[in-house]
């Protein structure tokens, strides 16, 4: 009987409070089908006492640069010490750091890419990381990232595979809070957005896709994230007839529980956007997703049957979009349902855990039989 694949994982879980972090379920289900599992995080991590429960063994340690000397160091001496088979790096601290700390030595080095975007072949940066003449593997959150790894920045030598984070329905048990306190009407119909205020997002596109859509309606927007309260936000949503009806809800740690109360949860990004968790949130509680086709969004639905697909930075197909959800209440449910069920079914947080240890498996596999790795 072969041993078991003994893995190394870096990554940071500093900010847990939200909800349930995906990945970190799926380090625990790696370590339930019977892999030699460490976690290098930090010790005071809300995650590690759920960590060490499931058998995984943790460091306390997490580097503090993109690049330095003693978490180079400290990282060696573990790799060595620990005769890891691979090494899975999540963050650019992890990465950097720990490729630098395996040149010379036999560990298979796997990286986590998250999102499009920033990997260039002409930006010496890019070399820290993902292109990296040392790494031999990357898994990215969705077939999006996947392809536009390939597209720009001609990896060769180095296996990049999708794997989608699994989840599970009964992490998402927040009962829909109560919007009254945004002075949202009863029986109001609530378009949800979760985002921080930044340029990719696209929240000018949703807040101008508000001026197409009919004043007599009883449409409601909450906008929840940080950055709502910004002059240019405000000033945009003074410039929409629904302004009354546009409500800032700003950070809040129950945004799960705000958007679970929406009949509909958008998010209008224009670019560089991975598999997103607000997204699959919303999904979970059967509110219909309405999403720009950037990223891996898109592929997280089925459009027209679990949620609706529209073009980025398009205010008028937005504005359609929404207005057909909130003309067909009863589509408008049936979709969101779609969508629950499609979490259920397509992304489990088991078959998650299964894909990746078949890819760590295979990566190990071909770095010690010293082939080259298929793409």
């Amino acid at each position: 009987m072969s041993a078991p694949l003994k893995i190394l994982i870096i990554s940071s879980y500093t900010d847990t409070w939200n909800s349930v972090r995906p990945e970190a379920e799926i380090f625990i289900g790696i370590a339930a089908l019977g892999a030699d599992v460490t976690l290098m995080t930090q010790g005071d991590a809300e995650y590690v006492p759920r960590f060490i429960e499931h058998g995984i063994k943790v460091i306390d340690y997490h580097p503090a640069r993109k690049l330095e000397w003693q978490a180079i160091k400290r990282i060696r001496i573990e790799l060595k010490q620990g005769a890891y088979d691979v090494a899975y790096l999540f963050n650019n601290k992890a990465i950097t750091n720990t490729l630098f700390a395996a040149i010379g030595l036999p560990t298979a080095i796997v990286s986590y890419r998250g999102q499009t975007g920033n990997i260039y072949r002409y930006d010496p940066s890019s070399y820290l990381t993902h292109l990296h003449p040392r790494l031999d593997a990357i898994s990215c959150v969705a077939n999006a990232v996947r392809d536009d790894l390939r597209k720009h920045s001609r990896l060769s030598g180095v296996a990049i595979q999708t794997i989608y984070k699994g989840h599970n329905l009964d992490w998402y048990q927040d009962q829909p809070a109560e919007l009254s306190e945004f002075g949202i009407p009863e029986n109001a119909f609530v378009l949800g957005c979760v985002a921080n205020d930044r340029p990719r997002k696209g929240l000018p596109v949703l807040l101008e896709a508000s001026s197409r859509l009919p004043i007599e309606s009883d449409i409601h927007f909450l906008l929840v994230g940080s950055g709502m309260d910004s002059p240019s936000i405000q000033a945009l949503i003074q410039k929409s007839p629904l302004r009354e009806r546009i409500h800032v809800a700003g950070f809040r740690r129950d945004a799960p529980a705000l958007i679970a109360a929406c009949d509909v949860s958008v998010l209008p990004s224009l670019k560089r956007e991975g598999l997103p968790k607000t997204v699959i949130e919303a999904m979970a509680y059967g509110v219909t997703p309405v999403v720009s086709d950037t990223g891996g969004s898109a592929e997280l639905i089925v459009d027209g049957e679990s949620g609706i697909v529209v073009r980025p930075g398009d205010v008028e197909q937005l504005a359609a979009a929404i207005l057909k959800l909130w003309q067909d209440r009863d589509t408008c449910r049936a979709m969101g349902q779609s969508a629950r069920q499609r979490i259920a079914d397509k992304f489990s947080s088991k078959q998650a855990a299964r894909d990746t240890l078949q890819f760590l498996q295979e990566v190990s596999d071909r770095k010690k039989a010293g082939r080259a790795p298929t793409h």
